[in-house]
C-alpha cells in the first residue's frame, strides 16, 4: 500500500489563539516576585541560546540577526545587507567591523554613526561622508580628525593612512 502524502499541521482558529493568549496572560498577572524573576531568567537563557537569524538570508556565522542578507559574522544586526563583522547595527550596507550603526553604508571600524557613508574609524557622526577618524560630526565632508579637507587631497592623505594603518583601500 503506498504512504500517504504528509499533511502540514493544522492551523489553530482565531478563538483558540484568542483563549491561548488570554490563558497567557492571566497567568503571567499571577506571578510573584520570585516567579516573574524565574521566568525572566529563564527566556534570557533561551534568547542567549538561540543563535538564529529569523527572516535572514545567505548570511554565514551570523547570530541574532533579523532581516539580514549576504551578512558574515554579525551579532544582533537588523536589516542589514553584506556586512561583516558588524555588532547591533541596522538598516546598514556593506559596513565592517561597525558597531550600534544605522542607516549609513561602507563603514569601517565605526561605532554609533547614523545616516553616513564612507566613514573609516569613527564615533558618533551623523549625516556624514567621507570622513577618517572623526569624532560627534554632524553634515560634514571629507574630514580627517574633525578637520575639514578638499576633495582631492582628502584621498590622497587617507589612501597613505589606509597603507599605514594595514586597512583595505
Amino acid at each position: 500500500m503506498p504512504a500517504s502524502p504528509a499533511r502540514a499541521p493544522a492551523r489553530q482558529s482565531t478563538a483558540e489563539l484568542e483563549t491561548q493568549a488570554k490563558e497567557a496572560r492571566a497567568l503571567v498577572a499571577r506571578l510573584g516576585r520570585r516567579e516573574f524573576l524565574e521566568q525572566l531568567s529563564t527566556l534570557g537563557r533561551a534568547f542567549a541560546a538561540d543563535p538564529g537569524n529569523p527572516g535572514s538570508y545567505a548570511c554565514k556565522d551570523c547570530e541574532r540577526c533579523a532581516n539580514c542578507m549576504f551578512c558574515r559574522e554579525c551579532l544582533g544586526c537588523y536589516q542589514c545587507t553584506h556586512c561583516v563583522a558588524c555588532d547591533g547595527c541596522s538598516n546598514c550596507s556593506h559596513c565592517t567591523e561597525s558597531k550600534g550603526c544605522q542607516s549609513s553604508a561602507y563603514l569601517l571600524q565605526c561605532e554609533a554613526c547614523t545616516h553616513s557613508a564612507y566613514l573609516v574609524m569613527c564615533r558618533n557622526l551623523s549625516d556624514c561622508n567621507y570622513c577618517f577618524g572623526c569624532v560627534g560630526l554632524s553634515k560634514k565632508d571629507f574630514h580627517i580628525l574633525n578637520v575639514a579637507f578638499p576633495r582631492k587631497e582628502y584621498f590622497e592623505v587617507t589612501t597613505r593612512l589606509r597603507k599605514e594603518l594595514g586597512l583595505p583601500a
